[in-house]
């Protein structure tokens, strides 16, 4: 890794070929050693707002085969999300944002040869193992509006990873983000999750745009080493037209299967899946406590923070709150219409 705060890759170091057929066994990359040893070193100095230890988890019965976690230190002892008004707010220098944090909270910097640096930092009140911030320059002080650099760091740190169940995911503005300063999250959670391999429809060849077929539906683009800069401008093109529109948005790029019309149960997660879910827009501050729909539990991994609606979540009682947050299907009729004409 050189300098031991700065972690530099080139395409060289992607991961082309990973199985998810053993999920105990998973090989280890440069970038999974430096991510969790640092990550653990950090928690065994008690640098963490609570000790994240092997969290109780259940899958809950049925086809989408939910993946329910109880963490109430996490709705409990977190920071205070911010007041949000806008999926366009400007940036805030009197806010918290992650040039005030403490020092030792840096894991390292992401650096891809000459290109602009990224910080990780640990995520100080975790929901998983592993669970780290993504920072794209953070000296720029970008509001939460993804940029290219961003949804780059975000695919690159994915094929950075050997382990399939290492995951990215952002919050937009009004799509449940805590700070209004450009970040990410990553995360390792060692549970095959549906939208891996759900089946997709293109719908924009242009773009090369899928949309899921399965619940909850959103766009879908797959990323392969070649046509990586491809799919990073026509994710950019998509989610600058959501901001534009003030749309919230949640994505989540992980391991997954080619899109096809039909479920793939092959083993192979050779490429990276990312979805991006338009919603509807939660402003103000959220509730901690609350079982708040943001990038995990469009995906399927469900963090709880009390016991109740953990032990009580079934799928379908989870799939009607989802589908609260969902945009209504006239309007993701008129955002494609805008899609198609637009992009």
């Amino acid at each position: 890794m050189g300098d031991c705060s700065i972690f530099t890759y080139t395409k060289n170091d992607f991961i082309r070929k990973v199985c998810c057929s053993g999920q105990q066994n998973r090989g280890r990359s440069r970038f999974d050693i430096a991510l969790r040893s640092g990550w653990t070193e950090k928690r065994n100095t008690g640098l963490f707002r609570y000790r994240l230890d092997e969290l109780e988890t259940r899958v809950l019965p049925g086809s989408r085969g939910y993946i329910a976690q109880l963490n109430i230190m996490r709705g409990t002892e977190r920071r205070k999300p911010q007041e949000i008004l806008s999926v366009r707010q400007n940036f805030d220098p009197k806010q918290f944002n992650f040039n005030k944090i403490n020092p030792k909270e840096l894991l390292f910097e992401l650096k891809r040869e000459s290109e602009r640096k990224c910080n990780v930092i640990i995520n100080v009140s975790p929901l998983e193992f592993g669970h780290c911030l993504l920072v794209p320059e953070p000296e720029k002080c970008f509001p939460q509006v993804l940029t290219h650099l961003a949804v780059q760091t975000g695919i690159e740190s994915v094929l950075l990873s050997a382990d399939p169940g290492f995951r990215v995911g952002f919050n937009s503005l009004g799509g449940f983000a805590s700070v209004n300063h450009l970040h990410l999250h990553g995360y390792y959670l060692n549970h095959r999750l549906k939208i891996e391999s759900s089946p997709a429809e293109l719908i924009l060849p242009n773009l090369d745009l899928y949309e899921l077929l399965d619940f909850p539906s959103g766009f879908l683009f797959y990323a392969q080493g070649p046509n990586l800069d491809l799919v990073v401008k026509a994710i950019c093109s998509l989610t600058d037209v959501l901001v534009d529109r003030n749309i919230a948005h949640n994505l989540f790029f992980t391991r997954g299967c080619p899109p096809q019309m039909e479920p793939d149960t092959s083993s192979s997660r050779d490429g990276v899946r990312v979805i991006v879910w338009p919603r509807l827009s939660c402003f103000g501050a959220k509730e901690e406590s609350a079982f708040n729909v943001a990038l995990c539990e469009l995906a399927g991994h469900l963090p709880f923070k009390n016991r109740e609606d953990y032990e009580s979540a079934t799928e379908e009682t989870v799939q009607d709150v989802i589908q609260k947050y969902l945009l209504p299907q006239d309007e993701i009729g008129r955002l494609k219409e805008h899609l198609k004409k637009y992009l």
